[in-house]
């Protein structure tokens, strides 16, 4: 039965069509008494959480193309689109792979337009319920949302356009150093965070509560030496602590002959996340509120009809070298197709050409990990996307504890994901190679390997089809059209 969350999403459309009104009232709702009620607050907030879902065009943090997701997951060592040899696919998704990108790259442009159009969403809202006095919860709420995007922008881009009232215009925003937009995300996490609710799962699914705000704060702490030049491992700890006494523990991993992937662990990423396990999620119902192709992207034709009813893509794939470091006996390799398949395709794990001339048509391994559930379609299938998990925040613990030294401490929590996927606890205290690798292993495909490959010094690396790169590619170019709007903006070295 798919989700009973969309409230906040559908009340804005219920606000703009309800006809109800007194013989008394002859103008409009006044706003501060509107965006003060429960109702109006979520109107504000809806405006806010409608640019998280994946649709057409490059906008949403996941779930559709040419956007966020695929900027961060074709850049890294975990998935590519190669052109075809058969002239499928655009080249950008390959050059992307290979470090080959250009401030005029439409995926890089897409992504930066999203993220402004985000932070202008939420300046809105925050400006709205703070001029109408609404619930300190929901104000706060807005804020935690509005340090995500310059989280996610200064991520990419590092020093960025900042600005946090939309009375400005695009020419006039000024570029601020990273380390300072860092700073006012901290300072807005932490005084905000607390403020959110507690309640998991009904309507703050797929809303920042409190347990999504300490998940925020720790991501953004993990990765302070990148952003600032100072490690934050013991603040990381400690974010990581208070979502750990939010009640969260790992879904059952056990095999299920119901599932298509065949264990209960492929539920995290079905219809309605399971609420154990699973932080923050983006809703997901095809042609409605947003979308999720990943698996009908990377499906054959032949394959797709024969699995799911309806054809594939024949797009995406998993570079073999990165396929080769599972374990036979991990139920997390279990999304990946490889050899004979149904509808008579046989899928190779060695690729020949990533763009000149190509792939064949069924080169690559595929990846079912997000099995479509319906409704779905040609166009895309309604898995629910986990932005945040606990998983996570485990490895999360593992790593800070590596780094401050104390690795016997990291031991037990990396265990608990690896036994979870039907492995051997380690042998040994972990190593930070053991921690970068069981990341790949439990997060692949959902957002986070760029920059795992980062913090831990491998992105410039060499592998596969990709040459070692200068360490400027740890950054995104400024897009072309950013720089061609707004003349005072300085672009990233290297480019």
């Amino acid at each position: 039965m798919k989700k009973i969350l969309t409230s906040i999403l559908i009340i804005g459309l219920g606000a703009a069509s309800c006809t109800k009104v007194s013989e008394n009232v002859y103008d409009k709702y006044p706003a501060d008494q509107f965006y003060g009620s429960a109702k109006g607050a979520d109107v504000a907030l809806a405006g806010v959480y409608s640019q998280v879902g994946g649709n057409w065009n490059g906008v949403g943090y996941a779930g559709a193309d040419n956007g966020w997701y695929d900027l961060n997951s074709f850049s890294s060592d975990e998935q590519v689109i190669p052109h075809r040899n058969t002239g499928d696919w655009q080249l950008d998704f390959a050059r992307l792979y290979q470090r080959q990108w250009l401030p005029s790259d439409l995926i890089i442009g897409n992504t930066w337009s999203w993220l402004y159009k985000s932070v202008y969403t939420a300046n809105l809202a925050i400006d709205q319920l703070t001029q109408a006095k609404a619930d300190e919860s929901k104000i706060a709420e807005a804020k935690v949302m509005r340090a995500w995007f310059y989280y996610l922008l200064i991520d990419d881009f590092g020093d960025v356009p900042f600005y946090t009232d939309n009375n400005v215009t695009v020419d006039k925003i000024p570029q601020a150093k990273r380390k300072d937009v860092y700073d006012f995300i901290v300072k807005e996490l932490t005084e905000n965070v607390d403020k959110l609710s507690e309640t998991k799962g009904g309507v703050y699914y797929g809303r920042f509560n409190k347990w999504a705000g300490y998940t925020l704060l720790a991501k953004v702490y993990l990765n302070a030496e990148v952003y600032t030049g100072t490690a934050k491992w013991n603040e990381c700890l400690a974010a990581c602590a208070k979502v750990a006494s939010g009640g969260y523990s790992l879904h059952p991993g056990a095999a299920n002959a119901a599932s298509p992937v065949g264990y209960q662990y492929y539920e995290l990423f079905g219809d309605k996340l399971p609420d154990d396990e699973t932080i923050l999620a983006i809703y997901v119902t095809e042609n409605i509120v947003s979308r999720n192709i990943y698996t009908i992207r990377s499906l054959n034709s032949a394959n797709g009809v024969a699995l799911i009813g309806f054809a594939g893509w024949n797009g995406t794939i998993v570079p073999k070298e990165y396929y080769d470091k599972f374990d036979a006996n991990d139920i997390r390799r279990k999304q990946f197709l490889v050899g004979s398949q149904a509808g008579g395709v046989t899928y190779t794990a060695d690729v020949s050409s990533l763009d000149n001339p190509g792939a064949g048509p069924n080169e690559g391994i595929r990846d079912i990990k997000f099995f479509p559930v319906k409704p779905a379609d040609g166009s895309g299938e309604s898995n629910d996307f986990p932005i945040y998990r606990y998983a996570d925040i485990l490895l999360m613990q593992a790593e800070c504890n590596v780094r401050l030294g104390n690795a016997a401490a990291a031991k037990p929590f990396i265990d608990l994901v690896r036994v979870r996927a039907g492995l051997s606890a380690l042998a040994a205290s972990p190593t930070p190679d053991n921690i970068y690798d069981e990341r790949g292993f439990e997060l692949n495909w959902e957002g986070h390997r760029r920059q795992d490959m980062i913090r831990f010094n491998k992105f410039t690396l060499a592998h596969g089809f990709v040459p070692a790169v200068g360490d400027f590619r740890k950054l995104f170019p400024i897009p072309t059209s950013a720089l061609n709007a707004n003349p005072g903006l300085k672009q990233n070295p290297g480019y």
